[in-house]
């Protein structure tokens, strides 16, 4: 029988919702028996995205987007994602824009691999000119005429309009009315080859992680706010009770249901592959 200990790479974005989750599993809070974690890789999203790619990681955040292309090597655990209601994100501009002739306008995408990406691909299939940008640069993009419009997501959610700009679609809203589900945003992965019994250990401890920051808030705050692209205390407080919500903790049947009818809709509209592999891992 193979021995359970490996050293396990793992990474994950400096957002609050992720800082959130992973400080006390990253910081010994939690006992996590027979895997021992590298010390944490904090990446842009997209980045990690990029890396998931290369299989670079063992344990990393992952845009669902991304995760539709590499479910051979990867499978998505049940805790820790990034999915809910009122949460998606924001199309947004200087001022309001003819919605019904996308061909004309050129919009900013947080990178291409994002869910914020395959979302307004698949509200507006017909826009062609999409520019790939780190999301905290969107907004400036957008303010300064560089680009027509941006998608933008994480904390941007709540200060857009502080640089005076309008919302022309709340991208989640329109995916929650026209599918009925929730919109997933983002998940943590594990590769395949870690094995039933690791995952399964690194998905129990992330609930528990989940469960002693929920419980100690205070003691998160100086890491959270180390990391944070906006140190207002309201925005970060803000973020973290959006994005951290019972599906965090666990998918369960609603939210895995809502992650099928995502990458459903990604592979018919011809963007994401077709897989014969589960999202989640099956027995060895």
């Amino acid at each position: 029988m193979k021995p359970l200990t490996r050293h396990v790479t793992i990474g994950y974005s400096p957002c609050p919702n992720d800082t959130f989750i992973f400080y006390a599993l990253t910081h010994g809070k939690i006992d996590l028996p027979g895997v021992e974690l590298a010390d944490p890789v904090l990446e842009d999203v997209e980045t990690l995205n990029g890396w998931a790619l290369e299989h670079r990681l063992d344990v990393t955040k992952l845009s669902f987007h991304a995760l539709g292309h590499v479910l051979d090597e990867y499978c998505v655990l049940s805790s820790g994602s990034a999915l809910g209601r009122g949460c998606g994100p924001l199309l947004v501009a200087r001022r309001p824009l003819d919605l019904s002739s996308p061909v004309r306008y050129k919009i900013a995408i947080p990178g291409r691999l994002t869910t914020a990406a395959l979302l307004f691909r698949l509200f507006l299939p017909g826009c062609p000119e999409l520019v790939e940008m780190r999301f905290d640069t969107i907004m400036n993009a957008v303010q300064q005429g560089e680009v027509d419009a941006g998608v933008i997501i994480h904390e941007s959610r709540f200060t857009y309009q502080q640089m005076g700009l309008v919302c022309l679609q709340d991208l989640g809203q329109w995916w929650e009315q026209t599918t009925g589900y929730p919109i997933p945003l983002g998940c943590i992965a594990a590769r395949r080859s870690l094995g039933r019994k690791r995952i399964a250990a690194i998905d129990q401890a992330i609930r528990a992680s989940i469960d002693w920051a929920s419980a100690h808030p205070e003691q998160c705050l100086p890491y959270i706010r180390e990391h944070a692209q906006e140190l207002e205390d309201r925005v970060v407080q803000d973020h973290i009770g959006l994005y951290v919500n019972n599906f965090s903790r666990e998918l369960g049947v609603e939210g895995m249901a809502a992650i099928d009818a995502f990458l459903e809709r990604g592979r018919s509209a011809g963007i994401l592959p077709h897989s014969c592999l589960g999202l989640q891992c099956g027995p060895e």
